[in-house]
């Protein structure tokens, strides 16, 4: 899985590439650790290229959601194709999440 990441002002932006599994959850989950913080209001989690998660993976965006949530911020994912939409809606984190197309 690759990683881009972009901040402007409160917004941090995250595209991710490849497979969100539990081979690479753990790299996400780092990265939000180090790149949430009090600058960041609104994270934006860009899946326009990411092909697959798995449950390690929805661990690690829940985690994200939670913190930055303590700081009174957003978070939305967007660019979400039709498989990853499919997990997000069988778990129910279509009610977590706010999905942009």
């Amino acid at each position: 899985m690759e990683i881009n990441k972009s901040q402007e002002g409160e917004n941090l932006t995250i595209k991710l590439s490849g497979r969100l599994d539990t081979n690479t959850a753990p790299q996400l989950e780092s990265e939000f650790e180090t790149s949430i913080n009090d600058s960041v209001k609104n994270l934006i989690l860009d899946f326009k290229n990411l092909e697959y998660v798995s449950s390690a993976g929805l661990r690690v965006i829940l985690s994200a959601k939670k913190k930055i949530s303590k700081v009174s911020g957003d978070m939305k994912a967007k660019n979400v194709n039709s498989s990853v939409r499919e997990v997000f809606e069988i778990t129910g984190f279509t009610d977590i999440l706010t999905l942009e197309s």
